[in-house]
């Protein structure tokens, strides 16, 4: 019997293995599960984890609580999550600008998001749009440039702050085009649309789903997408490579994550992984995802960990070649 015994633990011990999320049913979650956010209520990664956190909850038989913290441009949600007990019930979605662009500029003490999160699953990927107010005379890209080219110093762009993605999209446009554009920083992307729409900025890089309204009222002018292909809710905009800068979209593809704190178990991230891969792959999701203009795309927990090594090196790079600085 004790030899029978064994036998069978073994073959319980290996079952654990073969199906990654049984282990994850099993002991985990026995309590409700966090998932901060620095985004405000409403805002974009606010409403990717309102939509996966209904669904995870289904999933573990647990709540998932979705907590904004916003603030310092995300860093205050990744400083909570990083100081968090590695148990599994703290974890953090976030676009990829608040963790491998705001730890350089907000971040005084060398904070490492690489060192402090524990990656999860990638949830998106998504480009933004190129706006100018209809008083700008260009309705191209190469128009655009041209104008700028013709008065360098005169043209202005709005940004959500020092450092955002927007901000150093413009900044890759102004290298990659060889113009000379002012810039304005707002202290959020609502007050820059804002000042867009009134006339006061002349153009912006944004999020597509919240400046679209304004495209199709005519109230803004779409003048490319910086992306490798078209996006759904705009397929007569091109793309910033199709129009004379290629390879543009290289630098300026953002994207959705999701992470624990260092340190979590690796059979709790490979469950999560494998449960919230599910949601964001079933065809329910997606839709909702096309709708907001932004790409499906999942994948391991090293997929993620080397996307976010990747970018937080490039971009700081960036930022220090530049010159940027809080």
């Amino acid at each position: 019997m004790r030899k029978l015994s064994a036998q069978m633990c073994c073959a319980a011990f290996a079952t654990l293995f073969i199906i990654p999320g049984l282990a994850l049913a099993q002991s985990y979650p026995t309590k409700p599960v966090r998932l901060l956010t620095g985004s405000a209520p409403g805002g974009g990664a606010d409403q990717t984890a309102r939509v996966i956190a209904e669904r995870l909850s289904r999933a573990l038989k647990q709540q998932v609580i979705v907590e904004n913290r916003p603030g310092a441009t995300g860093m205050i949600a990744n400083r909570l999550v990083g100081d968090s007990a590695p148990d599994g019930y703290t974890l953090l979605l976030e676009p990829s600008s608040f963790v491998a662009i705001s730890p350089h500029l907000n971040a005084k003490d060398g904070w490492d998001p690489t060192k402090r999160l524990a990656p999860v699953i990638q949830v998106s990927s998504y480009g933004l749009v190129l706006v100018v107010h209809p008083s700008v005379p260009a309705k191209t890209v190469k128009e655009l440039i041209a104008l700028a080219r013709s008065q360098p110093g005169v043209l202005n762009f709005a940004s959500s702050g020092v450092g955002s993605n927007f901000h150093l999209s413009a900044e890759l446009f102004k290298i990659g085009a060889k113009i000379n554009i002012v810039h304005i920083p707002y202290r959020g992307s609502s007050a820059a649309v804002i000042d867009l729409l009134a006339g006061r900025a002349d153009l912006m890089f944004g999020l597509i789903p919240v400046l679209n309204p304004y495209i199709q009222q005519g109230k803004l002018r779409a003048l490319a997408v910086t992306a490798t292909t078209r996006n759904p809710l705009l397929p007569d905009v091109p793309t910033v490579a199709a129009v004379g800068l290629p390879g543009f979209e290289a630098g300026l593809l953002s994207w959705e994550g999701i992470f624990a704190p260092a340190g979590t178990p690796a059979a709790i991230i490979n469950g999560l992984n494998s449960e919230i891969g599910k949601i964001v792959n079933s065809a329910q999701v997606k839709k909702i995802w096309t709708n907001k203009g932004v790409e499906t795309v999942t994948g391991t927990p090293a997929d993620l960990g080397n996307k976010l090594n990747a970018d937080y090196t490039r971009l700081g790079d960036l930022l220090r070649k530049l010159k940027i600085t809080k």
